[in-house]
């Protein structure tokens, strides 16, 4: 039998979600988007990018072995995915793929 708790979990965090998703609309609908708002949705993917690359090399060791030559070189096969291909897609994959490989069959 399905938990009471479980299923009001689910619809309020659903229902907090969708009203976070639309509230922009609604907030500015028929209005002009003020450039603040503008100016946050150019830069903030980037810095969400920035956190993120920051977050996951933060714990990489370079005085102890593989001293961070699997992080590195998938970091250099987005970078060249990504210059190949101008596709944030294929390169997040890529470099996905190429560090899961390396930690799981060379290192």
């Amino acid at each position: 039998m399905i938990d009471i708790h479980s299923v009001l979990l689910v619809a309020v965090v659903s229902a907090v979600t969708i009203a976070i998703r639309f509230l922009p609309f609604l907030v500015f609908s028929g209005r002009e988007t003020p450039a603040f708002i503008t100016y946050l949705g150019k830069v903030l993917p980037y810095a969400v990018m920035g956190m993120l690359c920051v977050y996951c090399l933060r714990e990489i060791s370079f005085v102890s072995a593989p001293f961070g030559i699997p992080e590195l070189v998938s970091v250099a096969a987005v970078v060249l995915l990504h210059l190949w291909r101008r596709n944030t897609l294929i390169s997040i994959i890529g470099g996905t793929v190429c560090y899961m490989l390396l930690v799981q069959l060379v290192f």
